[in-house]
């Protein structure tokens, strides 16, 4: 046995399965040599934050000696008012990931097996590895959450199904009457994950972002954040909405004080901030249809999206493909998401961004294209 070996041997080990977790890597935040001047790679909110949710941190600034409330009440009582919830049902996080996390660790264990769909936010294999259960993985149909693709794949080693309602980095959706079917098609004892991180910005009159199913159901658990619509990423803060039981047992295994005071602050301002909700929402509204337009025109495919982001297909052409148009972006400071890891090794999730940042990257792209 070598030395190297021998050291390994004699260290602390990780469990079994903890080192085939591919680690999580962020959309990059810098464009080449350090230069940026417009980051799309994110899902940011070009908006920034409320104001009322920047002053409420201030409240908090002078106390930071003292622990916060363990159990968020505040927060969860402004959640609660503002979706007709009853607060003992919700539950606050570091961002929605903690909540997903937490299910899975609660529900899931070895010889466990969890679903998710082919394109599906990253974090739901890592959160069922960590967990020591088994990801199984349904494939989509035209960028899409494929129901019967899922429920083909149940077995009675399955315990929990994840759905990202819009998903991403697709931006595709999937119609409550198509979430339905898949909630009656899986058995009572299997958990129905529904993320709806981008629900603020779906303006479909057959979406539903998952809180009539987790109002009435005992095995349905929706997900929001506060990073995206409402600009608080940085402060990390997320809910979730289920049945009792659920919340009672996630309760026992989330840290005493996980959700800082001033994110607990920032998300009261915040979740009761209408006027600021709404125009980051208009926003997206008149700028999401203008960058697929202008994309399309370039002769570039563009995923239909219902978030705030678009999943952009480059052609598959020497000097033209998507890695080659990321590189391009980048010695131009701008920063959008290469997705090979999602499974989109020839495309690039764009943020809808400013007017300026919307149109830069555009004209970037039809000189990188040729067509300027």
């Amino acid at each position: 046995m070598s030395e190297a070996d021998l050291t390994r041997s004699e260290r602390p080990q990780p469990r079994a399965g903890v080192m085939e977790i591919a680690a999580y890597v962020p959309g990059k935040s810098k464009g080449t040599h350090g230069k940026t001047l417009h980051k799309l790679s994110s899902n940011e909110t070009p908006l920034g934050a409320s104001p009322k949710a920047k002053a409420a941190i201030e409240t908090v600034a002078h106390n930071l000696e003292l622990y916060p409330d363990g159990a968020a009440n505040e927060l969860r009582d402004a959640i609660a008012e503002t979706y007709g919830l009853h607060p003992d049902r919700i539950i606050c996080g570091a961002g929605s990931d903690e909540i997903l996390s937490f299910l899975a660790y609660a529900y899931l264990g070895a010889g466990d097996e969890a679903i998710y769909s082919e394109h599906g936010f990253l974090i739901y294999d890592i959160a069922i590895r960590a967990a020591g259960a088994t990801p199984v993985v349904a494939p989509e149909t035209d960028l899409k959450t494929d129901v019967d693709a899922i429920l083909a794949r149940v077995s009675d080693k399955t315990k929990m199904v994840f759905i990202a309602n819009p998903n991403n980095p697709t931006g595709t959706y999937l119609p409550f009457e198509e979430v339905k079917r898949l909630h009656e098609g899986l058995p009572a004892h299997v958990l129905l994950v529904l993320d709806a991180a981008y629900g603020e910005y779906v303006r479909k009159n057959d979406y539903e972002s998952g809180i009539e199913l987790a109002a009435t159901s005992d095995n349905v658990v929706m997900t929001r954040t506060f990073s995206k619509v409402y600009g608080l990423a940085n402060l990390r803060i997320g809910w979730g909405f289920g049945p009792s039981h659920i919340i009672d047992a996630l309760n026992r295994i989330r840290g005493p004080f996980n959700v800082s005071g001033m994110a607990i602050a920032a998300g009261i301002a915040a979740v009761q901030d209408r006027e600021f909700l709404t125009r980051a929402v208009e926003h997206n509204d008149e700028w999401l249809p203008w960058v697929t337009a202008e994309l399309e025109k370039l002769g570039l495919k563009v995923t239909p999206s219902v978030g705030n982001f678009v999943l952009v297909h480059f052609p598959d052409e020497d000097g033209k493909r998507a890695a080659d148009a990321d590189a391009y972006l980048l010695q131009h400071g701008c920063v959008l998401r290469q997705v090979a890891n999602y499974g989109l090794p020839n495309a690039l999730r764009m943020t809808v961004g400013s007017e300026e940042a919307n149109r830069t990257v555009v004209e970037h792209l039809k000189t990188f294209l040729g067509q300027a």
